[in-house]
């Protein structure tokens, strides 16, 4: 999944930045669909300490009825806390907040609730224009839009990892080949343009 690649890649460089690690972090990924879920799968490989994935009706928990199969078994690898409650609830605290659901659903009231150096990844419609995360306190912002900087976008990550695919001649893309591309996309920005 071409998001959660250049996600990945994004926050491999965002945490450089904030001089915070990964397994350390405290992700809150908003909207529990196929981009939400493949971003969350991919950071888990990466380490990820402690991700909630929150949907339209809350944070994935064991227990919830509402749950599609695929959430059910995200709840479980998740939400080590077993945090109930919207949005609103996860974010406190969180170092990053990573939306792949609706536009204009977080607040700046929002963003100073997270922890100190917060990130913000609002894709691709943003759930908070940057100026509205910066004014939350958030140190790193990223968006789905073209007309904003730190853009985040499948452009960065097609064809090239198709390419490498059918040089390779391999028959699937692996999780070891999207770490791989996320890791040489990051890589392309040396510690002095972080």
């Amino acid at each position: 999944h071409g998001t959660a690649i250049v996600v990945a890649a994004g926050l491999l460089n965002a945490l450089k930045f904030v001089g915070k690690k990964m397994e350390d972090a405290n992700i809150v990924i908003n909207g529990a669909g196929s981009a939400g879920i493949s971003i969350c799968k991919l950071l888990l490989q990466f380490g990820a300490g402690n991700v909630v994935l929150v949907d339209q009706k809350g944070a994935l928990c064991p227990g919830e009825d509402w749950m599609n199969p695929a959430q059910k078994d995200m709840a479980e690898i998740t939400n080590k806390e077993r945090l109930h409650g919207d949005l609103k609830t996860a974010m406190k605290g969180r170092d990053i907040f990573v939306g792949v659901s609706a536009p204009n659903i977080v607040t700046s009231e929002m963003v100073s609730t997270m922890a100190d150096d917060a990130i913000v990844f609002a894709i691709p419609t943003p759930e908070i224009m940057p100026d509205e995360a910066k004014k939350g306190g958030a140190r790193v912002i990223a968006t789905g839009r073209s007309d904003f900087p730190n853009q985040i976008n499948n452009v960065l990550v097609f064809p090239g990892i198709f390419r490498g695919a059918l040089d390779a001649r391999a028959g699937q893309i692996t999780e070891e080949m999207k770490m791989a591309a996320a890791r040489a996309i990051a890589s392309i920005i040396s510690d002095d343009e972080l």
